[in-house]
């Protein structure tokens, strides 16, 4: 069995359709859910799917304490999943090429540091897109810089608000990302 651990710091959303999708997979697991954000959804989530959520603090991002945890747990590949702080040095170092993450754009349009969730929407309708989409890419020492794993588009009409892209886009995520990490992690 593959145990893989979600990092989330958000709603959960991404979390819980990635913990629904390998529930009773014959190959991989979430062994658990691991948040630096004490008032995260994600916690509600895990709750309601009887999954295990643990809660550090950043300096236990800094130090090992988080690392160790991860290592203890015998896990064997991280999923970013609206994780917002950067991977220190000694994850990226002992998970390399086995940290993923999802990005809510066609990369590397609208990536880098502070881009992120509507912001992200933000910065496309200003621009005109006439189109948008989801990327996932391995993750290194730079945001939203890593190899890229799979990119999906979604077209924009002319009357598109935030909120309308956040539909599109989460009807994406929810969609592919699990199916991506699956393929990923079974030919590793």
């Amino acid at each position: 069995m593959i145990r893989l651990a979600i990092l989330a710091s958000g709603s959960g959303t991404n979390a819980q359709a990635i913990i629904e999708y390998f529930d009773g997979h014959a190959s991989i697991e979430i062994s658990g859910v691991y948040t630096n954000n004490p008032e995260a959804g994600v916690i509600k989530k895990c709750q309601q799917l009887n999954m295990d959520c643990f809660v550090f603090s950043n300096a236990d991002l800094k130090n090992d304490t988080l690392l160790k945890l991860l290592i203890s747990s015998h896990v064997e590949g991280i999923i970013l999943a609206g994780f917002l702080r950067k991977i220190t040095p000694n994850i990226l170092e002992t998970y390399s090429n086995k940290i993923m993450n999802i990005h809510p754009s066609l990369l590397p349009k609208y990536g880098g540091k502070g881009m992120y969730g509507a912001h992200v929407h933000h910065s496309v309708l200003a621009n005109k897109e006439k189109e948008t989409g989801i990327t996932i890419h391995l993750v290194n020492e730079n945001y939203d810089e890593g190899d890229y794993l799979f990119q999906r588009r979604v077209k924009l009409g002319k009357d598109e608000s935030i909120e309308s892209i956040i539909k599109k886009i989460s009807s994406l995520e929810h969609t592919y990302y699990p199916q991506v990490i699956e393929r990923f992690f079974l030919i590793k």
